[in-house]
């Protein structure tokens, strides 16, 4: 099992509407080959900025780096950070390989 993390931090103005993004979004990933599942998370508010992640679980590092290759990666990502970013900054990205599972 592979997670990969993107973490943005958000002015809490820009919150809602990062949001609605997101929530509106066509992600490509149900069609993927390996994905298991996706989670937006919305984090603690801290000098007016917001935390948030998006979570995938993948079956192994190799899918998600064939997703990353894709023509539907491509084709979710296209218009990030475009003239409405909403964000500060670019995503910091964390990808971890998990050692235990339990369920």
């Amino acid at each position: 099992m592979y997670i990969a993390m993107n973490r943005f931090t958000v002015p809490l103005e820009n919150a809602e509407a990062f949001e609605a993004l997101w929530l509106g979004r066509d992600s490509h990933l149900k069609e993927t080959e390996g994905f298991v599942e996706f989670h937006m998370l919305r984090g603690p508010e801290n000098d007016g900025k917001v935390l948030f992640a998006s979570h995938t679980v993948w079956a192994s590092e190799g899918a998600f780096q064939d997703w990353t290759r894709s023509a539907a990666f491509h084709a979710a990502h296209k218009g990030a950070g475009g003239p409405a970013k909403l964000h500060e900054g670019t995503p910091t990205f964390e990808g971890f390989t998990a050692i235990q599972h339990i369920s």
